[in-house]
């Protein structure tokens, strides 16, 4: 029958996973993540394009030994927090992938960037989401120089791709994956489908021409990125902007690096003229108290490549439940069961009764060993309400049976701890420096036990 139109054909796709099913559901039955399963409608099969990774060649298969292995050339973005997070700058022909809360300040930090790069490179800023002249006031209002900065606003990745080839930027960044949308495919921006499509040809992009490529993404109520999971596997590098509500400090922290290491931190504070580099985090994040306090204690942890001084606060007090509270912020809470479950066993020193509460100073996340000895000694403090030894940090992995485990760059830890004027360290006694430091007690332990009675 002429003039009826035909009827679009629904399916519901994981966001989370990107398995597909005929009807909805509340929980996807592949990766099994709650109410992840959004409405689409099919469309033809984009066409399927080689030279994904960035060979053009027909002769695919080869010897590894004919492959040339030169060092990549790397271009420095001239803030010294950035440049490490990214392992040293930005590699030619690199995906970056940067996620972070609303207004934390992703934008901002990449304006700032294309600002100083387009000095002694040309740069490209896509923006899908805000208009040129937005940009153009926060560009004003941070006082940056833009004379070379190019702009293009636009969400279609088929005509940015065209357009950036003309341009031929060294450095273009993509404001956000999330509003970016292929004409091959009929569902809406920031589908799975959309964000998956998009992300490939971007990549395919940037292999191709050499052109580094940096993805602003959104992020989900639970902190995750938001889209597929496969969006994080297919660029280079993950980095996650972090702060806590109300404060003028950012992290940025490094999850992937194919070029560099991972979990390498990066801090910044908001000020009214953009985001400032902070290149001594361990001084903001000690907090030196005018008087001892007792349930504080100075680790010496350890993010990346670069030693940190951090203060872990605990509070041990009677509790009224059958059940303790036990309730960190910054470390594992199994992690501090487990602690306690070793300090009642080998120490004597039992927490059936009361409540913990464990937190670490800035917002900083823990996930290294290294903490332990430290929040065990800030628990002790804490429950005979008794300061600390002023000047006195530690470090140290405690075992299951009560031993002190030595941890890795235990010199390092030790030189940065003396460099911001701490006289007794606490360390595992693998951990000793076979040299003596100036002015710094080093007290080397054996045993929980033993650690328990330098503090006595």
């Amino acid at each position: 029958m002429t003039g009826m139109v035909k009827a679009v054909k629904i399916r519901y796709q994981c966001r989370e996973c990107g398995a597909v099913f005929p009807k909805w559901s509340g929980q996807c039955a592949e990766c099994e993540a709650w109410n992840s399963l959004e409405e689409t409608a099919v469309s033809p099969q984009p066409k399927r394009q080689a030279g994904y990774a960035g060979e053009t060649t027909t002769n695919l298969i080869r010897s590894l030994t004919e492959v040339s292995a030169r060092q990549e050339a790397r271009l420095l973005t001239g803030i010294g927090e950035l440049d490490r997070v990214l392992g040293g700058g930005f590699v030619e022909g690199s995906v970056v992938l940067i996620g972070g809360d609303p207004g934390i300040g992703k934008s901002t930090l990449l304006i700032q960037t294309l600002s100083i790069l387009s000095r002694q490179v040309p740069t490209l800023y896509v923006s899908g989401e805000e208009s040129a002249d937005q940009i153009s006031l926060r560009a004003a209002r941070l006082e940056l120089d833009t004379d070379r900065l190019r702009l293009l606003t636009e969400t279609s990745v088929e005509r940015i791709l065209a357009l950036a080839a003309s341009e031929n930027p060294r450095v273009m960044v993509v404001d956000s994956i999330q509003t970016m949308f292929t004409e091959t495919l009929q569902s809406a921006p920031g589908a799975v489908a959309q964000v998956r499509e998009s992300t490939a040809q971007l990549v395919r992009f940037a292999k191709q021409t050499g052109i580094a490529v940096i993805l602003v993404g959104h992020v989900t109520k639970e902190g995750s990125l938001a889209g597929p999971r496969v969006l994080e596997h297919m660029v280079d590098t993950v980095l996650y902007f972090e702060g806590e509500a109300g404060s003028q400090f950012r992290l940025i922290r490094t999850m992937k690096n194919r070029f560099g290491a991972v979990n390498e931190l990066g801090l910044f504070a908001m000020t009214d003229k953009g985001l400032k580099a902070v290149s001594n985090p361990s001084a903001i994040f000690l907090s030196r108290h005018q008087e001892a306090v007792s349930g504080s204690a100075i680790l010496v942890t350890r993010e990346g490549s670069r030693p940190l001084l951090v203060e872990a606060q605990a509070l041990v007090d009677s509790s009224p439940l059958a059940n303790p509270r036990r309730v960190t912020l910054g470390l594992e809470q199994n992690r501090l069961s487990m602690l306690l479950a070793v300090l009642h066993r080998h120490a004597g020193i039992s927490m059936y009764d009361q409540d913990v509460y464990v937190n670490v100073v800035g917002g900083v996340r823990i996930t290294e060993t290294a903490a332990d000895l430290p929040v065990l000694l800030s628990v002790i403090s804490s429950l005979r309400d008794r300061p600390l030894p002023g000047e006195t940090a530690a470090f140290g992995e405690v075992g299951l049976s009560g031993e002190i485990r030595p941890v890795t760059n235990g010199q390092e830890r030790i030189q940065e701890a003396a460099k911001h004027g701490f006289r007794r360290i606490i360390v595992p006694w693998a951990n000793r420096p076979k040299q003596t430091i100036a002015d710094v007690e080093i007290i080397p332990v054996k045993r929980l036990t033993d650690a328990i009675e330098v503090i006595n």
